[in-house]
This record gives C-alpha cells, sequence and structure tokens, in this order.
C-alpha cells in the first residue's frame, strides 16, 4: 500500500478526507489481509494520521491514529457514533452481551453488571488469580526440575487465562478437558470472524463450503457447554455460596422491574466475560514474558522492587499489589505495544463534524490503536521498551487519547481493572521463582485477529532462580 496514490477529495465518500482509490485497495486487499498492520502502518506513515480506504477493496472505510479525532468519536461526541456491524457481526457467535450489544439495552446491562467488578469484589477474585499463578509456576517447576525448560509463551499464557476466567466465572465446576474446548471454540470463531470481514467477496465460496454452517455448529457447541454451567449452578440451589462472576449474574436484579436476567441473557454475557476475560490477559501476558525476555534489566528492577516491599518469599495481597508501581509500569508498557484490543469500530449515526471536515450519516471509522500507541509524534522512540514512559512524573506525559488499551468514553472495557490485576498477579509470582530468555533472536510479529496475539510458536526459555 506503501505506493498508493490519494484521490481528490471530491471523490471521497466522507467529505475532505483523503482517500485510496476503491482500485487499489481491491487489488491490495490480499496484502492487506495477510499484513494489516505493516500495511496501514505504511499507509499513515506515507498519507498521514487519518485516511479513507475501501475494506476488502469494497466498503469505505476511514482509518485514523489522530488521538484528537479518537477522543472526538469515542468521548466528545459518543452518543453519535455507534459499534459498527464490523462489530455486531460477533452477535451471530457470541450473542448481545456487552461488547456486541448497542443503546439502552447495553446502558442497561452495563449498569446491572458494573458492581461485579468493584473493589470489593476483585479483592476476592485476586485469590483465585493468585490461586491459577501458583498452578502455573507449579507447572515450571516440574518442567525445570532438570535445568532450563523451553515453553511456548502463548500456548501457555492462554491456558492461565483461560483457567482464571473461567473459575472466575465458573468457579471451579469446569474441567480441563472442558476449558480447553471453549478457548479452542473461541479462538476458531474468531479467526474465521475476521477472515469474512478482510475478504468479504470470499462469502460466496465460505457458503458453498460450508464454513458458515461449520462455525455455526461451533457457536452452538458454546452455547450448549455454557448453558450447562449455569443450569448446574441453579440446580444446586440457594444453600450453597459461591464468589464467582457467574453467581453475580444470577443474583443481580434490573431495577425497575426487580426480575433477573433470562437464561439467554446469561448465556451472552458469559460468552463475553470468556473471550475478552481470557484474550486480553492471555495476549498481553504473552508480549510481557516476551518483553522481559529481551530486556532482562526491567525484570531484575521488577524484583527489586518486589524485595523492597518484603515480597520474595510470598505473594502480595491486593492491597499490597498497589505498593509495587513499576511492575504495573511494565504492563502499561506492554500494552501500549501490543494493545490487545488493536482495532476499534464505529459507525456515525446522523452527519457530524471535525475540526470543519464533514463527515456524513453512516460514516465508518476504524480507530487504530496500534499505530496511535506507536505514533512518533506522541511518543518518543515509538518502537523502544521504556516502562518508565508511565511513571507519575515521566515527562512527556501519557498524551490525552494516545493511550487506549481498554478503549475510551463511556465504552471503556468494564473487566479492565480485573485484567490489570490478573497480569500483575501472574507477572509477580512468575518474576518471584523464576526468569526467562529469548530462544531465538527472531523478530516475533503480531497476528492481528480480533485481538493482538503474538505468532504461533514463540518459544522462552524459563529457568529457576532458587
Amino acid at each position: 500500500m506503501s505506493d498508493f496514490p490519494i484521490s481528490p477529495a471530491a471523490e471521497s465518500p466522507a467529505g475532505a478526507f483523503p482517500w485510496v482509490p476503491r482500485w487499489r485497495t481491491l487489488l491490495s486487499s490480499l496484502a492487506m489481509a495477510r499484513n494489516p498492520i505493516g500495511n496501514l502502518n505504511d499507509m499513515h506513515r506515507l498519507r498521514g494520521n487519518t485516511v479513507g480506504v475501501y475494506l476488502g477493496g469494497i466498503r469505505p472505510t476511514i482509518v485514523t491514529r489522530d488521538p484528537a479525532l479518537a477522543q472526538h468519536i469515542l468521548q466528545k461526541n459518543h452518543r453519535r457514533y455507534l459499534k459498527s456491524d464490523l462489530t455486531h457481526g460477533l452477535i451471530r457467535y457470541l450473542g448481545r452481551g456487552l461488547l456486541t450489544n448497542e443503546g439502552a439495552d447495553w446502558l442497561r446491562q452495563r449498569r446491572l453488571i458494573q458492581p461485579g467488578f468493584h473493589r470489593q469484589r476483585l479483592a476476592g477474585l485476586t485469590r483465585l488469580m493468585q490461586t491459577a499463578a501458583e498452578e502455573w509456576t507449579q507447572e515450571l517447576r516440574t518442567r525445570t526440575a532438570q535445568g532450563p525448560a523451553e515453553v511456548d509463551i502463548h500456548e501457555a499464557m492462554t491456558r492461565v487465562a483461560f483457567r482464571i476466567i473461567a473459575q472466575a466465572t465458573f468457579g471451579t465446576s469446569m474441567s480441563e478437558a472442558q476449558r480447553e474446548r471453549l478457548s479452542d471454540i473461541l479462538t476458531r470463531i474468531q479467526a474465521f470472524y475476521v477472515r469474512t470481514i478482510r475478504q468479504p467477496y470470499l462469502q460466496p465460496w465460505w457458503w458453498a463450503s460450508g464454513s458458515y454452517r461449520l462455525h455455526d455448529a461451533f457457536s452452538r457447541e458454546l452455547r450448549e457447554l455454557v448453558r450447562g454451567f449455569i443450569r448446574q449452578r441453579r440446580a444446586a440451589g440457594p444453600g450453597l455460596s459461591h464468589d464467582d462472576l457467574l453467581q453475580m449474574l444470577l443474583d443481580v436484579r434490573y431495577e425497575d422491574t426487580g426480575e433477573p436476567m433470562t437464561e439467554d441473557q446469561l448465556l451472552d454475557e458469559a460468552n463475553i466475560l470468556l473471550l475478552a476475560g481470557h484474550e486480553t490477559s492471555a495476549n498481553a501476558l504473552s508480549w510481557l514474558f516476551y518483553l522481559l525476555a529481551a530486556h532482562p534489566e526491567a525484570a531484575e528492577k521488577v524484583r527489586n522492587e518486589m524485595a523492597a516491599a518484603d515480597l520474595t518469599q510470598r505473594p502480595p495481597t491486593f492491597e499490597e499489589l498497589m505498593q509495587l508501581p513499576y511492575s504495573m509500569q511494565v504492563i502499561q508498557e506492554t500494552m501500549r505495544l501490543y494493545p490487545p484490543a488493536w482495532i476499534l469500530d464505529r459507525v456515525a449515526l446522523e452527519a457530524d463534524e471535525f475540526r470543519g471536515q464533514p463527515i456524513p450519516k453512516g460514516t465508518l471509522f476504524s480507530i487504530y490503536l496500534y499505530g496511535l500507541h506507536r505514533h512518533p509524534g506522541l511518543w518518543p522512540k515509538p518502537d523502544a521498551f521504556r516502562p518508565e514512559r508511565f511513571a507519575p512524573d515521566a515527562q512527556p506525559p501519557v498524551p490525552a487519547y494516545g493511550y487506549l488499551p481498554f478503549g475510551g468514553g463511556p465504552r471503556l472495557c468494564i473487566g479492565n481493572h480485573f485484567a490489570l490485576t490478573e497480569i500483575q498477579v501472574v507477572l509477580l509470582e512468575t518474576l518471584r521463582q523464576f526468569g526467562a530468555e529469548l530462544v531465538s533472536t527472531q523478530q516475533v510479529l503480531p497476528v492481528p485477529l480480533v485481538t493482538l496475539r503474538p505468532q504461533a510458536g514463540v518459544i522462552l526459555r524459563f529457568h529457576r532462580l532458587r
């Protein structure tokens, strides 16, 4: 895409934003599908912060890495913008949960579920996170019994993160085999769904080949598995106490009616918790350990911080996590370089304007968070790993709407504190006992599905510290 000419403003579907001609994006659609990040980076580097393209060579879309425009869409004028059918298409597979829902129904569900992620409940869930982290480090101790061991870090962190969100959602009722099956189904669904967005011209083939039927079947299997856990919990009756998110969903009542959620509503919200709850954390942890293996001085600084807090022989409590600011800065910098949600979509519900630029009703925006987080005008040496960027007195400070790992505005991810706490717990428990190093100097490329994963087969070598 680096040699794409820009069409005149008069030919543009959305005012005076510069556009790449349709025929060029159609010709490059395969390259874009294979390497969207590289192509988008080239486009912004050569053409500016906000550029129009044709998604899959067909659908007009404005892609931006402008923090002011991101803030305009996500916060200042958020009522004029909703998630587009690019996100709503997931309803087919996952249902109408917080991630995919809109309007008054979304707001009603958000207000209902928000208390489940408040500080008091998070403190209780932290103990569950610590148990899963200890299971992971015990696995590492077994694997390193005879010396350093090589680990596929994304495969390992996917298991750890899914164990945490599955137990946080359903308690201890889910077996390892069931967790692996649910994780596999969610991976297959999102990989296929992203292909349908990037290459819409292949839809006739996917219909004819049965791909849609196959993934609809995966969706039904997912729903029936989750439905089984819901019914199992309801059948157990009120006598047993469960401190998990499913119990929270079962117990909440709508303020206006006093009624609980229906079974289908419970299913939809649980599916979204499983997808968003493990994808964000699994990817962030994978990138985190990869970066620390490449920057052992940062890992040692985290250990020194733990030693200063007298936390080398035991895990921190929930309250003590806040006494370890550098470990959180490491996490924040990881999520700057590799934001789990690498792109956001919004569509204009009505005509709008931004700095004199007309925005017609129906304009589709893609807010390119990966590009925003590595914008050279916002971040000095943007590709460098520098956790100190997030220190309280850092200069320059974190730019407004230049850092959006959990989105922004009213639709800021409801589970952001849950995810950050989980990542910090696993990080500290691992570094307390183990060091890690790169096995290869090969550059690891991000794989942008619904979330930003590392490529398959990222191997790190772990060794015991004591």
